[in-house]
């Protein structure tokens, strides 16, 4: 029998009146900048474990619910959620069921069109298939998808990984830049044989940026070299920012990156040894969780809030912004603290100035019913002004929103254009692109804007266009922008922007060089000129400068993007000795062909020069081996080994004749010389056998400790319920000084370093402080099970001898497997013997370590923790 109580009576009444069975938790207060007003407006009884979220220029807000979580395996929790405020007075009235859909990880919305790029499921075995890029439709305005998704690209990501772990590492966000492509953050976990709605094909090991257009064709490569981007943001020229991490273990430290189009960004294999090669971060700013993005650009804000990038960290619920200043083709930032969000995911606005952000506030990793909400943020003098219906208004009224102040309402306005008829909407677009008078960002939404609507026709306007100093840059970005039209581009305005006095100019301009493909650009391409900073770190170096702003380098890199783009091998091998070298050595490392490597071994048995010599013996070191083919059979992990260059490294033909050479060179060598070769056997990975290899050592096995002994102690936390333990921890501030003390003697030595320089164990706790509150440190000690550190579940492997082992997985390659069990001791499991490998599901971390603690103890040992923020 139902027991009536007061508190049914009212839940009763809130579903009579609302729809809904149980009201969602009291509002939050929110405390944050005083010029803005913060209010929520949804909470999980609509929009439970919000991933992801879009708003429409009208304000109408696209929530991706995701109670999968990013570990969770299990089909049927998501869906689009449409949230609408008819009367904008910050509460919403009315709300759809949009569409179904597993895993949402990035919305856009444009028109009646909504893009999605979510997880897809095997109705029959329930298991995931891979992820998908699709756009639903809602035609007649109901609020509901029309009928199933269309989609664009399909296997973008990696699903066997996806089946094994959920979608941690996955393909993440999507947004729309002004230039018309949707801009896509992929995970590193990559992808295989992806599909686009032409029938291209492509495939990418590890993470970056790749971009398609809104048909569903075009779909190409931005930037490689990231770990696990969640989601891009674009300022008004086509800017490109992310904060994305680059380790698991080492303190998931978080970069602030600007991405400039066919950079290479270095991770795994390159942001520790090989920097040099790789385009830097602007900051590494330490632990964190980078999440969704947004570059604000709306009138209606403050100025001291706008114009600038609007970054959230899950791991450190803050919303960020980075105020970034001109430097060269680049920029240098300074980030600061804006808003306080309980693990932010993402975040929006509309074409009145309404920011929308969603916070996953504790949904775990696999989804909460629970847990979540939506937020508003306005200035505190902002009032509501409607967003004109711009299928009602005709091309002229669009070119006034075209050159306006507003971001939402320059994309809004220049996507309509393209539904229009084409004349006199590219006359609209032209026109607006060549107005000396209106603002930068306006011109440059009409530069982007008139290309699409014409195609290759305006190549001859575009020409014109870029004899503007002002918008040469666009310009020329438009003119390469297509393969289709690229090749039919004429060479001369790019020729001229490698001497502009703006270094944006001269960027693009070697970025268009390399994808117009005319040879003819090759020479003046080998003239770009090396800074003194193209420096490798020296040997030993645990880790060089990935994460200092070097826009110097930025030329010389993207010109050797282009010249391997051009298969410029010839040009490459004529230049070595001369003034150009450095760059054609450079570009040379990444030529797999018999010329290259022909034409650098004649250099080397014609030249005396020794410093020439040492370059080139450099080169065909690296060129002995090459990463495998990608065929996403494997994954190298949350800890991959990033000694670079390689990570799966095997021979190829001209492997044989560069091995000869060396070997041959080696006999000749004296005690000093010999140590030259092993060490670029050991930098380059070439595994010769006659010159040795220096393993690098691993960890030795720590002392031991009686975690069984300490977790049986019963101590006033051992007689308490986990609910008390917390309420009572947080209430103390404790002593940091014992909780050091206590950090050594409950054993969370054993599997857990503090600084940086000590070999990596378990998960690090140096940064732990920005990372988790410290009821969240607290609960992770009392229930070790309950939130496992990514990258650090307990594996159990079987191998061959009947050996098995358990522990966490502290380094990976192709070739072997390091793991630490939980006291200390270290195992290496070559990979050709591994039988079986399964995660398990509860922590190596025993329960009750802090049984014989005082509440006092504990919160010492939370506050110790909690200061940890290195």
């Amino acid at each position: 029998m139902l027991k009536v109580t007061a508190g049914l009576v009212s839940a009763l009444f809130v579903f009579i009146t609302t729809g809904k069975f149980f009201e969602d938790e009291p509002k939050i207060k929110f405390v944050n900048p005083p010029e803005l007003t913060i209010t929520q407006i949804a909470g999980p009884s609509l929009v439970p474990s919000p991933a992801c979220l879009a708003v429409a220029p009208n304000g109408e807000v696209y929530v991706g619910v995701d109670m999968i979580g990013s570990l969770g395996k299990d089909p049927g929790k998501g869906r689009i959620v449409k949230l609408i405020d008819s009367n904008n007075d910050g509460t919403i009235d009315k709300h759809t069921d949009f569409a179904v859909v597993d895993n949402p990880r990035g919305i856009v919305i444009n028109g009646d069109k909504v893009f999605v790029l979510h997880t897809t499921f095997s109705k029959e075995t329930k298991l995931a298939t891979g992820m998908d890029l699709v756009v639903f439709e809602d035609k007649d305005h109901d609020g509901v998808a029309d009928g199933p998704a269309q989609p664009l690209i399909q296997n973008f990501s990696n699903t066997k990984y996806i089946q094994e772990r959920g979608t941690d590492h996955a393909t993440n966000g999507i947004r729309m830049g002004i230039d018309g492509w949707i801009y896509v953050g992929v995970g590193d976990f990559g992808f295989y044989n992806a599909v686009d709605r032409s029938g291209k094909k492509l495939t990418m090991l590890g993470g970056g940026v790749v971009r398609v257009r809104p048909d569903g064709t075009g779909m190409e490569v931005f930037i490689h070299g990231t770990r696990n981007v969640y989601d891009v943001t674009i300022d008004p020229f086509m800017n490109i920012f992310t904060r994305e991490n680059t380790n698991d273990g080492g303190g998931w430290n978080i970069r602030f990156s600007h991405y400039i189009q066919s950079g290479e960004y270095g991770y795994p294999l390159l942001f520790q040894h090989f920097t040099d090669e790789m385009l830097p971060a602007l900051v590494d700013v330490g632990g964190g969780s980078g999440t969704g993005n947004l570059f604000m650009d709306e009138p209606n804000w403050p100025a001291k809030y706008n114009k600038v990038p609007m970054m959230a960290d899950w791991g450190r619920s803050m919303l960020y912004i980075h105020r970034v200043t001109p430097d060269g083709a680049s920029f240098t930032q300074k980030d600061e603290e804006f808003i306080k969000l309980p693990q932010i995911t993402d975040l929006d606005v509309d074409g009145s100035g309404r920011l929308f952000m969603s916070a996953w506030d504790g949904a775990g990793y696999n989804g909460s019913p629970s847990k979540g909400y939506v937020v508003r943020v306005v200035p505190n003098d902002w009032k509501y002004k409607a967003f004109p219906d711009v299928a009602k208004l005709n091309e002229k009224k669009l070119g006034e929103l075209l050159k306006s102040a507003s971001a939402v309402a320059r994309q809004t306005a220049s996507q309509e254009l393209l539904t229009r008829n084409p004349k006199k909407a590219a006359d609209v677009a032209l026109k607006i692109a060549s107005d000396v008078e209106i603002i930068l960002e306006g011109r440059a939404a009409g530069v982007f804007t008139y290309a699409q609507i014409v195609g290759e026709k305006g190549i001859e306007k575009l020409v014109a266009l870029s004899k503007d100093p002002k918008i040469r840059e666009f310009a020329l970005r438009c003119l390469a922008d297509r393969p289709e039209w690229a090749a039919k581009a004429p060479i001369e305005p790019f020729l001229a922007g490698l001497s502009d006095a703006d270094p944006r100019v001269q960027a693009q301009a070697i970025i268009g060089l390399g994808r117009i493909g005319n040879p003819a650009a090759i020479a003046e391409l080998l003239k770009t000129k090396v800074p003194a900073s193209f420096v490798a770190p020296a040997k030993g170096v645990a880790e060089g400068p990935h994460a200092t702003p070097n826009s110097a380098i930025i030329p010389a890199h993207l010109a050797v993007k282009a010249l391997v783009a051009l298969n410029a091998t010839d040009a490459c091998v004529a230049a070595i000795g001369t003034e150009n070298s450095t760059l054609a050595l450079w570009a040379l490392r990444y030529m797999y062909n018999d010329k290259a490597v022909d034409g650098l071994i004649a250099a080397y048995k014609n030249t005396n020069d020794a410093k020439l010599k040492s370059q080139l013996l450099t080169n065909l070191s690296r060129l002995y081996r090459q990463e495998a083919p990608y065929d996403a059979s494997w994954w190298w992990g949350t800890r991959p080994d990033s000694h670079g260059p390689f990570y799966k490294a095997i021979t190829w033909s001209a492997s044989p004749r560069i091995g000869d050479l060396l070997k041959a060179e080696w006999t000749k060598a004296d005690a000093a010389g010999k140590q030259v070769f092993v060490d670029l056997n050991e930098r380059h990975r070439m595994q010769i056998p006659e010159f040795g290899v220096e393993e690098k050592p691993i960890a030795a096995n720590e002392p031991k400790v009686d975690l069984e002994k300490i977790k049986n102690q019963k101590g006033q936390v051992g007689k308490s319920s986990i609910e008390d333990v917390l309420l009572a921890v947080i209430k103390l501030e404790g002593d940091p000084s014992k909780g050091r003390a206590l950090f050594t003697q409950q054993g969370c030595i054993a599997c857990h370093s503090l600084d940086k320089g000590e070999k990596l164990k378990g998960p690090f706790m140096g940064q732990i402080g920005s990372i988790m509150t410290r009821e969240q440190i607290a609960e992770s000690i009392l229930k070790p099970s309950a939130s496992i550190s990514q990258g650090f579940a307990t594996v159990m492997i079987e191998a061959k001898g009947k050996k098995s082992y358990m522990g966490f997985v502290t380094e990976e390659t192709a070739e072997r497997v390091v793991l630490r069990d939980i006291g200390g001791n270290v195992y290496t499991v070559k990979s050709s013997d591994i039988l079986s490998r399964k995660e398990m599901e509860q922590s190596m971390m025993p329960a009750g370590l802090a049984n014989a603690l005082s509440y006092e103890e504990l919160a010492s040992l939370v506050t110790f923790l909690s200061k940890q923020k290195k």
